[in-house]
């Protein structure tokens, strides 16, 4: 395995890519993604221990996604049992990936933990115990200072993880040399990583806006809760498909 150091213009092929790869095998790639939010949701009605086993298993269900999207780009029909494609290659690696997963459900509860400091552990408390955010608290100013500062302990943590499953699973790296060759690979492909992230953004933004344009010509103000949801759902299968061609260009060594 070779760190690989891609042009800042890959960030828009890897985009190209997901969303080529998704169109590939859309009925496939939606009910996977489907079944993976599902899956989440249930753990979560659970409280606490819900929301940290759902967190454990996101690394381990992100890398079934990366093989359901390596399976679409070679033209197959990924089933629904590649989603746990991460805990049936050996004892060894499902183990390294249980591991990696509960050094992220650690890693987000600290982040949590920080942000606690910050307006008394409302947000921490509502992500964990659930409840309904009411407008009153959303715009209360520690609120949004623990939200704001939990999206920036986030994205050093989601740096640590871009990689990680999926080294651990076809270079069985050990879990915690795979967060940093994770991190470095992010960094190293900086602004590929960053031209990405702002390709993305642009698209989420746009199929706003193509929402509410649309809910505006049928005159259904109530239409845009309708549409948005099953939209930016589908916009996410996209985006879960489109990561599997960053791991592969920043590694040059070929997946097998």
């Amino acid at each position: 395995m070779k760190l690989n150091i891609v042009p800042a213009r890959q960030g828009v092929q890897w985009f190209k890519l997901g969303v080529r790869t998704f169109f590939k095998q859309p009925l496939a790639l939606c009910g996977l993604f489907f079944i993976f939010m599902a899956l989440m949701s249930v753990l979560t009605l659970i409280p606490v221990l819900g929301n940290v086993l759902a967190l454990a298993l996101l690394p381990g269900a992100t890398l079934g996604f990366m093989v359901a999207t390596e399976e679409a780009n070679k033209g197959k029909f990924p089933m629904p049992a590649v989603l746990l494609s991460a805990f049936r290659v050996g004892r060894q690696q499902a183990t390294s990936m249980l591991i990696l997963g509960f050094i992220y459900a650690a890693g987000f509860l600290l982040v949590l933990g920080i942000s606690a400091t910050v307006d008394g552990g409302k947000f921490a408390h509502l992500y964990l115990m659930g409840g309904a955010m009411t407008p009153e608290t959303v715009m209360e100013p520690d609120f949004e200072m623990a939200v704001l500062l939990a999206m920036g302990l986030y994205m050093p943590l989601s740096l640590l993880f871009w990689h990680a499953p999926a080294l651990v699973h076809w270079h069985g790296i050990a879990p915690v040399k795979s967060l940093f060759f994770s991190l470095v690979a992010c960094l190293r492909n900086f602004w590929a990583f960053t031209i990405y992230s702002l390709v993305w953004l642009g698209a989420f933004i746009a199929m706003g806006m193509l929402v509410a344009v649309v809910a505006a010509l049928i005159g259904s103000p109530e239409a845009v809760t309708g549409i948005m949801f099953p939209m930016a759902m589908l916009m996410a299968a996209m985006f879960f498909t489109s990561i599997y061609f960053s791991f592969k260009d920043c590694f040059n060594e070929t997946l097998e």
